[in-house]
């Protein structure tokens, strides 16, 4: 298989995962080991491919930001929406930028993504259970405070597996937003997060990509872009009327499945 294909297949796997609380990253690792895509590059090129779904949510929300950044004055609610995204990105990109180099040199592994998908699943089963009286529906009422509850439990996404998406989403519910108002600040949260983190990872292997390399993360960007429109307004509509238990019970099971594969040196 060919660095293109494998390209065509991560970036669909990003677009399937990137807004789904189940780990994106997690996902890319585990696809790319069983692909034979690992190293410095796959490390780059799976952050970057996740820029492609960001703008997936960018495209989907447009009328949304217009509005917002015509409303972005002190006092409108675009203000509010914008400096709330931005307290709530800064605890991750403080410790990210600390950690980064440490992370992915002892975290970026099938066995750590299989043991935090295992953890993650079991924290997301806890936290829905005890914060099922959620009633705020309209993310823009989080004030700084809880803006930046949500912004350090989203540093749990910083160990691969976690998952970015259910770690912000459980951070919502335990603030008290709905699981829909929940899956709608981590989508707008991603606008920054990703932006900085795609940033950092061009700046760091810019001068090391071959002409082949920079086609495959095009290609990558592309497949994960069309995939992730098609999946973000799906996810939303279905958290409408459920509950985030079915994509627990999905980590548990991958996780546990990797683990037996692991142990069993299959991989």
């Amino acid at each position: 298989m060919d660095l293109i294909q494998k390209a065509i297949i991560l970036g669909i796997v990003e677009g399937i995962t990137e807004f789904l609380p189940v780990s994106s990253t997690g996902h890319l690792i585990l696809f790319g080991h069983f692909l034979g895509f690992t190293g410095d590059y796959a490390i780059m090129f799976e952050i970057i491919i996740q820029l492609g779904a960001i703008l997936a949510v960018v495209f989907y929300y447009r009328k949304r930001i217009i509005e917002s950044l015509k409303n972005i004055r002190p006092g409108q609610w675009g203000f509010r929406l914008w400096y709330c995204m931005f307290i709530a990105f800064l605890p991750s990109a403080i410790i990210g930028l600390l950690l980064n180099s440490n992370i992915e040199k002892y975290l970026f592994s099938p066995f750590t993504v299989s043991v935090a998908l295992i953890f993650g699943a079991l924290l997301m089963i806890v936290v829905e259970n005890v914060f099922t009286n959620a009633k705020n529906d309209d993310m823009l009422k989080v004030g700084t405070k809880k803006s930046l509850l949500i912004g350090f439990a989203q540093c749990m996404s910083l160990f691969p597996g976690m998952s970015r998406s259910s770690s912000t989403i459980i951070g919502g519910l335990m603030v008290g937003l709905t699981v829909k108002a929940a899956a709608e600040f981590s989508f707008f949260l991603a606008i920054p997060t990703m932006f900085a983190a795609t940033g950092y990872s061009l700046i760091k292997g810019f001068t090391a990509l071959l002409p082949i390399e920079w086609i495959a993360l095009a290609v990558g960007f592309i497949v994960s872009f069309i995939v992730a429109f098609i999946v973000v307004g799906k996810f939303l509509s279905f958290l409408g009327n459920h509950s985030l238990k079915i994509f627990a019970y999905y980590r548990l099971l991958v996780g546990f499945i990797m683990l037996l594969i692991i142990g069993l040196k299959i991989f």
